[in-house]
């Protein structure tokens, strides 16, 4: 349930909790140290209050559309809660999408995140190998107000975003020969971080039994975050 003030700015990621009781949803990820888990998709807000969420349930293929993955599918349902109150929201590469952004944008919602080079409807010359960059080089294209950009650190960073103006293209780097991180990626670093403090509020209320109710481990996570 949202606060009765609707926050500005918004971030939703996915969180990996530790779960063995045999659940049709449980997870088996064998590079994580906490192999067995449930997983659930979140909504936070700037103090890193939980707005919404999701239990995953495992693989949805009816919710996935032409337009729509199923990982978009649940972030809208997520996000239908803010539709048209002017929120800022902010994610990483699984949810990121044109079309995603395109469809928030209709329901008012401006986005910022990470995305995968190859996502549909992304410029066809983002990819490594039709882009030389150098380190600093800023390389920009836009669509109507969608701005696609890849600032190249140490490796390419690809960014999605309808909420900021489009940067200068060229290379930034200082006197030191390191480049200067566009404005646009230092705010999602910066709001982004909404998913560590809602942890750290997780881990200081932790349950000290072990339960083998995956609707408990849902709302009072009894083990700490991955």
């Amino acid at each position: 349930m949202l606060n009765s003030i609707t926050p500005q700015y918004l971030t939703v990621d996915e969180v990996i909790v530790k779960f063995k009781s045999r659940v049709f949803f449980r997870q088996y990820i064998p590079k994580k140290r906490k192999c067995f888990s449930v997983k659930i998709y979140k909504l936070y807000d700037e103090s890193g209050y939980t707005c919404d969420m999701r239990l995953y349930l495992g693989r949805d293929s009816h919710s996935a559309t032409d337009d729509m993955t199923a990982a978009n599918v649940t972030l809208r349902h997520l996000t239908c809660r803010v539709e048209g109150l002017g929120c800022k929201i902010f994610m990483d590469n699984f949810f990121s999408s044109p079309r995603l952004f395109d469809d928030l944008d209709r329901h008012k919602i401006n986005s910022c995140g990470t995305v995968q080079p190859n996502r549909k409807d992304m410029p066809r010359d983002f990819g490594p190998k039709q882009l030389k960059s150098k380190r600093g080089d800023i390389r920009v294209r836009t669509r109507g107000g969608l701005t696609a950009l890849i600032w190249k650190d140490r490796q390419e960073v690809y960014v999605l975003t309808n909420m900021d103006s489009p940067p200068t293209e060229g290379n930034f780097c200082d006197d030191s020969n390191c480049p200067m991180k566009p404005n646009i990626l230092e705010r999602y670093n910066r709001h982004v971080g909404y998913t560590d403090s809602s942890d750290h509020m997780a881990i200081s209320c932790l349950m000290i039994q072990c339960t083998f109710k995956w609707t408990t481990i849902f709302f009072f996570p009894p083990t700490s975050w991955i």
